[in-house]
């Protein structure tokens, strides 16, 4: 809760109390209004100084006015007539207690995206002639030489002079296999440092580098979002300015017609008092409530859910989603390494390969040696005597004596074991199923021993997740990502989505999803679904953006509307049901506080009723708005 609506609730709660207290004081009229003109502007105080400033600035027909209006009224008949001091106070803290559900509703307000992306480290370590010392990035030229350590997030692009370390590029192109640069290799900023330090000589500005740009493309896309407009506020426009020169003409019209045409007692008295009912009457004190409750009853149903929507905008425009578009890593897969196929040669077995696999990466953390530690099982594995890392290839560890070789098809060759010994008969399934995911190559001496396949394991919803999506009515399903084409399409597939496209960089993702809404038109939403910081630019342009909340990174999580706490796809489509509840539920009661208040109004135009009479029917109104809202918390699961 921020600072601004723990003021409002406090307001809220002084103004009921108060309200409380009062209805026990008999007191003279005049001291009776000072009274409760305490209560009045404690919770109004803002309503009368927008209404002011809308007056001021020449656009006064707003709900603001309409609220001042019809409160100030109220208190007027108080104070001339019989009417009753509680109304005009009352009035005005409904409207408070609705804004203030749609304030907290949508007011987990998202910070500056920029601030929050950390891919752009605020420091860079240059080495010069007096040694290393740190800058601001912004201070480092292009053909400066900065070091980067274990830990640390390469600042600026540029070329690896000297060093060699593993690098997880995770951040900017979704992959979970760490890069090894070594001297000569390219590097692009946004990148960290996982265990070795790099000499790298720059070969961008820092305002030029890949981590600014994506936040430039974020900023950018943020801006060109679209909003859904507030309901009240549209209604407001045609409402407002329709019953205040309604009251006003019921103010001066019959007295003058009585007077001029009937020559009978103009009674300016009695019609003012009607054109003042009018206007407490047509506060939409139902509207103001139930609509905004409806949404947050919606957002409160999805939160229990474990779906968290960042406002009441998100919610009513996942109820037109028509395309869904997804990211592969973290999203549709765990990222994570799992051992899931071996293909030993002759003379080996399936656990001899794993163990002399994982006791040659014994030492090591990178993810596929703890993906083969994990495969072996438990029992303790084999240390060997020596270990050298081979940049870019693998590992040679000597065993019992033995050199044994883990690494990719170049290590092979460097050990001089060959690799394509697979049966002539069952290759072409076998590399099918090997294009998945990475290959590890095991040899012993110079006899290849077999392979090993490491793959990113499907989530267990995922499969479900789809077919969920397209029970829910979406048309279309897409999957974007920065992996292989091979194992990309084999995923889709896999999945049963049609639509796929890989090898994307964070901007080519952007320029598809660019495309995909003007295809969509004005017809639906398009929502994109990721969890990485390199699928931030693409959250922000995505009409919906879905984003992954326990494993995803801060900034898709800033930068989407809707987060999944669980980071189960298979809620995408309930939180699309819960959408759908909610608007129907929401339109149900914008007919039914309409045809209501327009009926009122007439009867007190008309002089059928009186205030208190409308008013109760209008309370009435209001609480089976609110009773139908209630009902948007409940939505059952699909089965």
């Amino acid at each position: 809760m921020t600072t601004k609506q723990r003021n409002n609730l406090i307001r809220i709660l002084v103004t009921a109390a108060l309200l409380v207290v009062l209805a026990f004081v008999d007191v003279d009229r005049p001291v009776k209004l000072i009274l409760y003109l305490v209560p009045y502007l404690i919770v109004g105080y803002d309503i009368l100084k927008k209404a002011g400033q809308g007056i001021v600035n020449r656009q006064p027909l707003d709900e603001n006015l309409l609220m001042a209006v019809a409160t100030v009224g109220a208190l007027v008949l108080a104070v001339t007539h019989t009417g009753d001091f509680t109304e005009a106070v009352a009035v005005m803290l409904f409207y408070q207690v609705g804004e203030f559900f749609q304030s907290y509703a949508v007011g987990k307000s998202r910070q500056n995206i920029g601030e929050l992306m950390d891919i752009r480290p605020d420091t860079a370590n240059i080495e010069d002639e007096e040694g290393v010392h740190q800058v601001d990035p912004d201070e480092v030229d292009i053909g400066s030489l900065i070091v980067v350590r274990p830990g640390e997030k390469i600042p600026i692009d540029g070329i690896v002079e000297e060093g060699k370390a593993s690098l997880d590029t995770s951040a900017l192109t979704g992959e979970s296999v760490l890069r090894n640069a070594v001297a000569g290799d390219e590097v692009i900023s946004g990148c960290i440092d996982i265990n070795g330090v790099l000499k790298i000589r720059t070969t961008r500005e820092f305002g030029e580098s890949t981590a600014s740009k994506i936040l430039e493309l974020v900023e950018d896309a943020s801006s060109r979002k679209s909003r859904s407009e507030n309901f009240i506020s549209r209604f407001a426009r045609i409402y407002t300015p329709v019953v205040v020169i309604g009251a006003g003409l019921l103010a001066l019209l019959p007295p003058v017609i009585r007077m001029a045409f009937l020559g009978a007692e103009p009674l300016w008295g009695e019609w003012l008092y009607r054109a003042l009912t009018f206007l407490v009457v047509s506060c939409p004190c139902a509207l103001v409530i139930s609509i905004p409750l409806s949404f947050f009853a919606g957002i409160g149903g999805a939160s229990h859910e474990g779906i968290l929507v960042k406002g009441s905008n998100y919610l009513e425009a996942m109820a037109k989603i028509r395309t869904v578009v997804m990211d592969k890593t973290g999203t549709l897969t765990r990222g994570v390494f799992q051992v899931r196929e071996t293909y030993p040669e002759e003379g080996f077995s399936e656990e001899e390969l794993l163990d002399l696999a994982a006791s040659a990466e014994v030492y090591s953390s990178h993810p596929i040696a703890l993906a083969l530690k994990q495969a072996r099982g438990e029992g303790e594995a084999k240390e060997p005597e020596e270990v050298e890392e081979i940049a870019g290839k693998g590992i040679c560890a000597r065993l019992e004596g033995r050199k044994v070789w883990v690494g990719n098809a170049k290590l092979m060759e460097m050990a001089g074991a060959g690799t394509e010994s697979t049966p002539e008969e069952d290759k072409d399934d076998k590399e099918e199923t090997r294009s998945v995911g990475t290959v590890v190559h095991v040899a012993v001496e110079d006899r290849y021993a077999g392979s090993i396949l490491i793959a990113d394991e499907l989530k267990e919803t995922a499969r479900s997740a789809v077919e969920g999506i397209k029970r829910a009515g979406v048309s279309r399903i897409v999957m974007l990502t920065g992996d292989a084409k091979a194992p990309a399409k084999a995923v889709a597939k896999e999945l049963g989505i049609g639509e796929v496209h890989s090898e994307l960089l964070p901007g080519d993702k952007v320029d598809l999803v660019e495309k995909m809404l003007a295809e969509e038109g004005e017809k639906g939403c398009l929502a994109f679904v990721g969890d990485g910081i390199n699928d931030a630019p693409v959250l922000s342009r995505s009409d919906i953006g879905i984003a992954m909340g326990a494993l995803g990174s801060e900034a898709a999580i800033e930068a989407a509307d809707v987060v999944l706490m669980d980071d189960d796809p298979e809620k995408i489509a309930l939180g699309m049901r819960i959408s759908r509840k909610c608007m129907r539920i929401v339109k149900e009661n914008i007919w039914l506080a309409i045809g209501v208040k327009v009926a009122c109004l007439l009867l007190c135009a008309f002089g059928v009723v009186g205030m208190w009479a409308a008013i109760f029917a209008d309370v009435g109104v209001m609480v089976l708005a609110v009773l139908n809202a209630i009902r948007t918390v409940f939505v059952k699961k699909a089965r």
